[in-house]
């Protein structure tokens, strides 16, 4: 499927990927490659503001990547998540909840760092981050809207129609943006 995708594409994957080694995180998420489309200006023709958008990223980080969907359903069982998010920031430290969860590492991977022998496995000289599967679920959507569309590749415009097309907090800050499956069609499609 990579091969189908566009140099701009490929850039949005990659970027990801740095997106999640800068922080640390254990996996590349739905987030970081909205975060990568960010950084390489993919959605500045729709006039987003890649501050206000980051920012919006954080704060649900901040709920430990809690959507307000979640929020809601949580609301409906009695359940005061900014309440919750309170105490638990009261006990472990503030913005614990946003912190990435450590790396797994496999034991072969120990012994080698260990050893000082950890070797790079991608050109790069950095190491792979393995994508979750919500991540790849975009990946592939953006497959689907690209046939779907008897488009010959995948651009950055089909990354973000998968984005927006799937539940969760990258659709839901982008729609608080004002950018919507129907949006982004009409605005970067033209």
């Amino acid at each position: 499927m990579f091969e189908r995708f566009t140099r701009d594409a490929r850039s949005t994957v990659t970027g990801a990927m740095t997106e999640a080694r800068k922080t640390g995180a254990a996996t590349v998420t739905e987030e970081h490659l909205l975060l990568a489309l960010l950084t390489q200006g993919a959605l500045d023709p729709l006039g987003v503001d890649r501050r206000a958008v980051t920012a919006d990223l954080a704060a649900a980080r901040r709920r430990g990547g809690m959507s307000r969907a979640d929020e809601e359903a949580l609301a409906g069982l009695g359940i005061d998540l900014t309440e919750i998010v309170s105490r638990i920031e009261e006990t472990h430290g503030e913005g614990v909840l946003s912190a990435p969860a450590p790396r797994r590492r496999s034991l072969g991977a120990s012994l080698r760092s260990t050893l000082g022998r950890e070797e790079p496995d991608d050109r790069t000289g950095s190491y792979r981050v393995p994508f979750t599967a919500g991540s790849k679920k975009v990946l592939e959507q953006s497959l689907r809207i690209a046939l779907g569309r008897k488009d010959n590749h995948i651009g950055t415009l089909h990354l973000l129609l998968a984005l927006t097309s799937r539940p969760g907090t990258a659709a839901e800050v982008l729609a608080d943006h004002g950018v919507t499956y129907a949006t982004a069609e009409a605005g970067l499609a033209a």
